[in-house]
């Protein structure tokens, strides 16, 4: 039976980068792994092949040669043998993906761990966004259990040390030539046994919970920064400490202003008079109201610049400007009289000094086709 293409296993594009392929390998790894998976031949082999793919596709040199020639390329990188894999290390291959997580690393998994981050994504409006201000919101979390205090045994007892890996969360099997360490089936990788659960939490030390808390948003924040709340991620294991939990920030979109950085944007419109005679309009800002000046033959699209009018940035930093974009609003619903002054007004300019874009943009025309 033929092999399959190593990038359709791991399920990546043919240019995907090293960073790329060990994600896909790890999820791959994770859902497959023997021991998420007992007695179940098809997630093995599953297991197999995708870590096999990572042994080429991981290695910059093997890589190359399976681009090149393909599965012929590394017939003797990569196949399956009585260990599970031919020349490579499969320990090697899952220390490198997972560290300590399934003992590639050597490192030891029983006792206290750190639990999970948390992300909360918030909402905010842009006055609230530039200004600061403290909102309360509900977060499901993992919470240490109250009764137990987190370690997952009945009241009066306590867990012990599992006897199958002496506490270390990790067996080491050999596998022909290659050790292997792979989780305690016995103790999970815990490293102890809870012999009398906790009727509240079932031996799991955590309880689900909605956690209300305040949180302080600095003035100036922008879309996607984060606010870290330290501890207030999940519970940890065995009476590890908790986790974090970051709350990023969501700007809503505003019925005025945009937003670009320290600085903000609004379009204003203005009457056909008022572009051509000039004039003084009234423009709203964060902080109230000013008047914006007009100059007398301003065209559509004209940015005029309000200084310290945009955001003061919640890193450091001068204050924005606001700027403001005039648009010259073209008059409707106009009755027969309004129709005739404009057809008098329009007869009145004879010339091309009154329309001086409109006679370059011609000139131009005309060059282009000619």
């Amino acid at each position: 039976m033929s092999k399959r293409d190593y990038y359709e296993v791991l399920g990546v594009d043919r240019q995907a980068d090293a960073k790329e392929i060990k994600r896909a390998y790890r999820k791959l790894a994770m859902k497959y792994h023997p021991d998420r998976n007992p007695d179940d031949a098809d997630a093995d082999a599953k297991f197999k092949e995708a870590s096999e793919a990572y042994e080429i596709l991981g290695d910059q040199e093997k890589r190359a040669a399976y681009d090149q020639f393909g599965h012929a390329g590394v017939d003797g990188s990569a196949g399956a043998g009585a260990g599970g894999f031919g020349g490579g290390n499969f320990s090697d291959i899952f220390g490198d993906v997972f560290g300590d997580i399934f003992g590639g690393g050597g490192g030891r998994r029983g006792g206290p761990q750190r639990g999970n981050d948390l992300k909360y994504n918030l909402e905010l409006s842009l006055e609230e966004a530039v200004k600061g201000t403290e909102k309360t919101i509900k977060v499901p979390t993992l919470v240490d259990c109250e009764v137990c205090d987190g370690s997952g045994a009945k009241a009066g007892s306590k867990p012990t040390v599992c006897g199958t890996c002496n506490g270390q969360g990790q067996v080491r099997m050999q596998q022909g030539f290659f050790a292997v360490q792979q989780t305690c089936p016995t103790c999970q990788g815990q490293g102890t046994i809870i012999k009398d659960p906790c009727d509240s939490c079932h031996g799991q030390g955590v309880k689900e919970e909605t956690k209300t808390l305040n949180v302080k948003i600095p003035p100036g924040v922008d879309n996607g920064d984060r606010i870290r709340l330290n501890g207030e991620g999940e519970a940890g294991a065995m009476g590890g400490p908790a986790g974090d939990l970051y709350v990023e920030a969501h700007i809503k979109p505003h019925s005025i202003f945009e937003r670009d950085g320290r600085n903000l944007y609004c379009d204003v419109p203005i009457s056909i008079a008022d572009a051509a005679l000039g004039g003084e309009i009234e423009v709203p800002t964060l902080d109230g109201r000013v008047n914006l000046k007009i100059p007398a033959e301003t065209q559509s699209g004209k940015l005029f610049r309000l200084r310290g009018k945009g955001v003061l940035p919640v890193r450091g930093g001068p204050q924005g400007d606001l700027l403001c974009r005039v648009m010259v609003e073209t008059p409707v619903n106009l009755n027969d009289k309004q129709k005739e002054i404009l057809r008098e007004f329009q007869a009145s300019l004879k010339g091309e000094k009154h329309s001086p874009r409109k006679k370059t943009w011609f000139d131009n025309v005309k060059a282009f086709f000619e």
